[in-house]
């Protein structure tokens, strides 16, 4: 079990149109930690001026969280430049990040795997040059219908969605702590029999 600190980065789109889109459930949950951990997040200097992040402690773990300011098929960039600041190896990222493949209000944790056309994973993957870093899944559903996968996810999450998505915000962000706390399996074992 590392010592820390882990990097645990929220993905999403910049800027307020975004905000509220199914692509941004990560930075939503990277805003939560934040809060939990009374971090300030900022940006930093040369290669950390395209992220917001911030150093502090999470289940008695040092962590510094990020939310990358590029937009998401460009998320790697800010996350090399804040591996490579840290001095970290990418086995400390940790990912929060929308998640087709799995219903509404789902959170699942893994290491590595493919990026099921996720293009933020894709660009992380390219950056860091290995798929072996650990992700927290947070499941929006497959579209409706015939509806367009990347239509879908910049959208707005639903009316009765977002009646419960505090609620899913919240358990990743437990989900988060727990991984980091504990290690992958025994994160596994708390957060997969929850939903």
């Amino acid at each position: 079990m590392s010592e820390g600190p882990f990097l645990v980065v929220g993905l999403g789109n910049p800027g307020p149109g975004y905000a509220g889109n199914r692509h941004n459930v990560g930075a939503m949950v990277l805003d939560e930690l934040a809060d939990r951990a009374g971090l300030k997040l900022s940006a930093g200097k040369g290669a950390r001026s395209r992220a917001l992040a911030g150093e502090g402690r999470l289940a008695g773990r040092r962590v510094v969280l990020a939310r990358p300011l590029t937009y998401m098929n460009e998320s790697g960039g800010p996350v090399r430049g804040l591996l490579d600041y840290h001095h970290l190896p990418a086995e400390e990222l940790v990912v929060v990040h929308d998640e087709l493949d799995l219903p509404f209000a789902t959170v699942r944790l893994k290491r590595g795997g493919g990026e099921g056309g996720h293009n933020g994973l894709r660009s992380i993957t390219r950056s860091t040059g290995t798929k072996d870093y650990l992700r927290v899944r947070v499941g929006i559903g497959r579209p409706p219908g015939r509806q367009d996968p990347a239509d879908y996810v910049l959208k707005d999450f639903s009316a009765v969605e977002r009646k419960e998505l505090g609620l899913l915000v919240a358990e990743a962000a437990d989900a988060v702590e727990e991984l980091v706390g504990t290690g992958l399996e025994a994160a596994q074992n708390v957060v997969h029999p929850r939903s």
